[in-house]
């Protein structure tokens, strides 16, 4: 990724030069120049942007300036702001709480356009698919807007159709954050470690995800599949005839949403629902390895008799069996406070750097489970404990994969959510049997077996395969086509210093030479018109001339912020 070659076609360089004026304007010129982005924006441009705005008393946090940047940049960058938000291992907590604010702020467009795509994507007019549709979405996001139908056969569902050319300007968006990713890896050494290139494809996989609407329609499916014997839990239902890449669409699900619960102005047995949340999530969890990655309160809803209905499928997460172990093992590491064995873990799953101190590590989140060893439970706040323990382990150069983010993050919050309607809920209780059976399942001698087939499957291919290759290598020894290739890191950096310095020079030398040339004209007492021009106007002409190139270079000198 960071050597990702940007296609600068004139869309692009249109919005290259927007996204660097938004950027220099909410006081990110010193990243626009480092990244190279600054040759996107002319002189006059930058000028324009750093004196829009007013000087205020008090700047704003960082946190702010970022979420700004991100409004005004579109839905493109907003989605990579919210996905950002949910990852405490890689910025502190003040900046992500005002990446959480920002929104889905999108003013729906036009519903008989909306409605023509529907029809378009169906292959039916709307009359044929629907007995009645609302005139008017219900919601409006930057992917899409909602509205309420009503199918022929009296179904009550909702229809979502996704923004006409959205597609476009997120694949544009998509192509300058990859570039802005592998420059900022390159020349940004202190984000170096939080790797940005690996965290916008990890967003491209889930803006994909959530822009596929016949994988949300396929992920609601299996959940409904799943839970189609509880009846304390309600899924819509997919109408896969009225369904397509643009359009979904689902059964109505009706009921009021958690939060009005929490106020206390209901009649629902709260131990019961408490309990039958934890028991939905952890089914997800060690049942179906697959689960529900946006479980915010609009997607909760409540309906009599302590039913729960799950909507807006957009967001799901997949748990490898690796990674359903590895957590495990992380769990009860936590619960018996071995720091160390969390670490073994973070080990093997490929995220501690080479410059870390370990030994540090263990020490900081053995001091952290100490801290709320003995606790009541009805006293713990799992998301600030979620929030230190990423802390730690940002603080010592630590990144966590996003499966195992979205995992923690959202078992965090259903049990956050759970224990406000449960104070006495026994999280650990409902969580052993699980955590049981997965540990036997992995100890059992059927794993084992398939566990060690497996392996001498490979250590079998690998003798046989092992002659032809050195056999292979010793032919490209002996006609000398070996080859040994040196990679080098953090040169480029240098290798372009030296590219601007050397330009600068000559750049410099440029203008003392006309300068020069100049004086020697200005000072000659020779009457030697040209087309009728005394030729001393000529070389005030060239003072003019360096004048303006000596302005030019300052400029940069000034905007690289090393000026000593």
């Amino acid at each position: 990724m960071a050597n990702f070659q940007l296609t600068t076609s004139v869309r692009t360089l249109n919005r290259l030069q927007q996204i660097a004026r938004v950027l220099a304007r909410h006081g990110f010129g010193h990243i626009v120049e480092r990244i190279n982005l600054g040759r996107y924006l002319p002189l006059g441009k930058i000028l324009r942007s750093s004196r829009s705005e007013a000087p205020e008393s008090s700047p704003p946090s960082l946190g702010k300036r970022l979420a700004s940047v991100c409004c005004e940049l579109g839905p493109t960058f907003v989605k990579f702001a919210q996905m950002l938000s949910t990852r405490a291992d890689l910025a502190p907590e003040e900046i992500l709480v005002e990446l959480r604010t920002l929104q889905d702020q999108v003013p729906p467009f036009d519903s008989e356009t909306a409605h023509s795509l529907i029809a378009k994507e169906l292959g039916s007019p709307l009359s044929d698919c629907f007995a009645s549709i609302e005139g008017s979405p219900f919601a409006s996001g930057s992917i899409g807007q909602v509205y309420h139908a009503q199918t022929t056969d009296g179904d009550d569902v909702v229809v979502k159709v996704k923004r006409p050319g959205i597609e476009e300007v997120v694949a544009q968006d998509l192509h300058i954050l990859k570039w802005m990713a592998g420059a900022a890896e390159q020349w940004l050494p202190e984000l170096a470690r939080i790797k940005p290139a690996h965290v916008v494809e990890e967003f491209e996989v889930l803006l994909a995800q959530e822009m596929d609407y016949i994988a949300e329609a396929s992920a609601t499916a299996r959940f409904e599949e799943a839970f189609a014997e509880d009846s304390h839990v309600t899924i819509p239902h997919v109408h896969w005839s009225l369904t397509s890449s643009s359009v979904i669409t689902v059964g109505l699900v009706k009921g009021q949403h958690f939060e009005t619960l929490q106020d206390g102005h209901d009649a629902i047995d709260r131990k019961l629902l408490s309990q039958r949340l934890v028991n939905m999530y952890l089914k997800q969890f060690f049942d179906m390895r697959m689960f529900h990655a946006d479980p915010h309160p609009g997607n909760l809803l409540v309906a009599p008799r302590a039913t729960i209905g799950l909507v807006d499928f957009g967001q799901v997460g997949t748990i490898s069996d690796e990674l359903a172990g590895q957590l495990v093992i992380m769990i009860i590491a936590m619960i018996y406070r071995e720091p160390q064995i969390v670490v073994d873990v973070l080990y093997e799953l490929g995220v501690v750097e080479p410059e870390t101190d370990t030994k540090a590590l263990v020490r900081h989140l053995r001091s952290l489970l100490d801290k709320y060893h003995g606790l009541p439970l009805k006293r713990l706040d799992l998301l600030t404990i979620f929030l230190e323990v990423s802390a730690v382990i940002r603080q010592h150069n630590v990144s966590l994969p996003r499966e195992l983010v979205m995992v923690l993050k959202t078992l965090i919050t259903i049990g956050g959510v759970a224990l406000r309607l449960d104070p006495e809920l026994d999280l650990v209780a409902e969580l052993s049997p699980k955590v049981r059976n997965l540990v036997m399942g992995r100890f059992s001698v059927k794993r084992i077996a398939r566990t060690t087939g497996v392996t001498l499957w490979h250590f079998m291919s690998m003798i046989r395969t092992a002659p032809s290759q050195l056999r292979a290598a010793l032919r490209r020894v002996g006609s000398g086509k070996w080859q040994v290739n040196i990679r080098h890191e953090n040169l480029d950096r240098l290798i372009n210093e030296l590219d601007r310095s050397s330009n600068r020079m000559s750049f410099a030398i440029v203008i003392a030479a006309v300068i020069v040339g100049s004086s020697v004209v200005v000072s000659t007492d020779v009457d030697f018109p040209v087309l009728g021009i005394d030729i001393q106007w000529f070389g005030v002409a060239g003072y003019l001339f360096a004048g303006v190139l000596g302005l030019r270079l300052l400029w940069a000198i000034y905007r690289s912020g090393r000026l000593s």
